[in-house]
């Protein structure tokens, strides 16, 4: 009922009339769940932001306050994430009451209410005056950060950020960024978790490059956490810390950090470094990248846990742009072989995921002599997911590296397989050749192509010969319509005489399709 409210307006005549579903809401806010709380508050937020402004006057900011004054610490909870909504239209001297109001919420005696505040003060910080924001907001801030619940400093930490960016950076540097510091050190690693998500987007605020390096020394500290999930969280922004520091800081103070994380006994902080890492190189250039960063890739790439390996492949463009693949490719070449042929099938798949793109960077030549064998070889996987990966993989390879490629490269070598002894291979083969077709073009489909489609028709095994009709049907829109008068439906007449059911059902199926298209032709 509270999600539905809050797209009830059109329901109850527009927006003039949008004031009529506030009391319903109000007395959701009061209940004692917190997800049908949620839910109306988020409704009350959505009908607020679109009521007039004399209505919000009049209806939307005596119930925040009514909220607010609640009896029952509900109703208080709820009445935090409203404020945002109703302070732009407030008049002046109805400003500087919920200003008070929002005060007295963040003292609540309830952790709950203070909590809610907390999570809410971005919100409303966001909508308050500036004047006002060093003056009121900034202490409302301080309070929560040493509120005596950790739960609400974690909440008022998770927001200084957002908060910094709404202050001049000089605020931002006298007021957060002390707090920030502290923070970094905190004996509790939920804190300096917390701090090390919000370093970055804190180290935007502060605006000039000397107060950064206020920042840096902690952002260091955190890289070297005892605690592997500070480490994790900090690893994963390294990029983006990097971004904001000139190459210079980035490479006397960051980097020695990143070395040492690349040899981490965490396999998740290397696998979190992994994900970020290849960015850095644009940052550094291309001298740096090549002396310093170049021997952390390759050594990741050599990393016992899969998903390390995985995540530096996935990034490898943002390298190769820097500088060049030839560099890489040495070490590069036995870390994808390894993970082709890891025994977890989610790590192959993955891989497969990856290999177009590596195409294109690595260059024909190169794919052809070292990854080409790859590509076929996963086609007989024992994993059917793999194979049906491996299908779609030549058919991106085609598309990236184009027809004249895949006729030479790809085309025989699944021709080829059409004759594998096992029907589950011969079934791959049948699902490549489906998705090659569009990709080939017409010719080649009709002259290499659909014999060998024809040919399986006469397969001893009913599901090759139902998969056979099916792709039969998929290239009808392909070929020319006197291929399809000459080929295709005599085959498939042949195959709708079937002993087999399913074999007659898919054969009539693709005849019903040559019908109708003849039709709409």
């Amino acid at each position: 009922m509270a999600e539905e409210l809050g797209v009830f307006i059109p329901c109850v005549g527009g927006v003039e009339h949008a004031h009529v579903l506030l009391p319903p809401l109000e007395t959701l806010c009061f209940v004692e769940e917190t997800c049908v709380r949620d839910k109306a508050v988020e409704s009350l937020c959505r009908i607020g932001s679109q009521m007039r402004e004399a209505d919000l006057v009049d209806s939307f900011i005596p119930l925040v306050k009514r909220l607010a004054d609640g009896e029952w610490f509900t109703a208080r909870v709820s009445a935090c994430g409203l404020f945002h909504i109703a302070y732009p239209s407030a008049p002046e001297i109805v400003k500087t009451e919920l200003r008070s109001t929002y005060s007295q919420l963040c003292q609540d005696g309830m952790p709950m209410v203070r909590r809610s505040a907390a999570s809410n003060l971005g919100k409303f910080a966001a909508t308050v005056e500036s004047a006002y924001l060093k003056i009121d907001i900034m202490q409302i801030f301080e309070d929560l950060t040493q509120d005596d619940q950790r739960s609400v400093q974690l909440l008022a930490i998770e927001g200084c950020a957002a908060f910094g960016k709404l202050l001049e950076p000089q605020d931002c540097v006298a007021h957060i960024l002390p707090v920030i510091v502290n923070f970094s050190q905190d004996k509790s690693w939920h804190v300096r978790y917390m701090v090390a998500n919000q370093l970055y987007e804190l180290c935007e605020a502060v605006g000039p490059e000397p107060t950064k390096m206020d920042l840096v020394p902690a952002y260091v500290r955190l890289l070297r956490d005892n605690e592997a999930e500070v480490r994790i969280a900090a690893a994963g922004k390294v990029t983006k810390f990097c971004r904001i520091l000139s190459p210079e800081l980035a490479i006397q103070h960051i980097l020695p950090c990143v070395k040492e994380l690349s040899s981490d006994s965490s396999q998740q902080v290397r696998s979190a470094l992994a994900s970020v890492i290849m960015g850095m190189a644009p940052v550094l250039g291309k001298d740096a990248t090549i002396e310093q960063l170049l021997p952390i890739f390759l050594s990741l790439l050599k990393d016992e846990f899969p998903d390390v390996r995985l995540n530096i492949i996935s990034k490898l463009d943002q390298v190769n742009q820097v500088i060049g693949i030839d560099l890489l490719s040495q070490s590069l070449l036995p870390a994808i072989v390894e993970l082709a042929e890891d025994r977890h099938w989610r790590v192959r798949l993955a891989i497969i995921e990856y290999i177009p793109s590596l195409a294109s960077q690595l260059g024909v030549g190169f794919f052809n002599n070292k990854l080409g064998a790859l590509c076929m070889q996963w086609l007989q996987d024992k994993v059917y997911t793999i194979r049906d990966a491996a299908a779609n993989n030549l058919k991106r390879l085609a598309e990236e590296l184009g027809p004249e490629w895949a006729m030479q490269h790809i085309i025989p070598q699944v021709l080829e397989m059409t004759n594998n002894p096992h029907y589950l291979y011969r079934m791959t083969v049948l699902g490549a050749i489906s998705l090659l077709a569009p990709v080939m073009g017409s010719e080649i489909t009709c002259s290499r192509l659909l014999p060998a489609v024809i040919n399986l028709s006469k397969d001893r095994v009913p599901n090759i010969k139902f998969n056979v009709a099916k792709v039969l049907q998929s290239l009808i829109s392909i070929v020319d319509q006197s291929v399809v008068e000459k080929t295709i439906r005599p085959c498939l007449v042949e195959l709708s005489d079937d002993p087999d059911v399913d074999v007659r059902y898919f054969a009539n199926q693709a005849l019903q399709s040559i019908d109708h298209s003849m039709m709409s032709s």
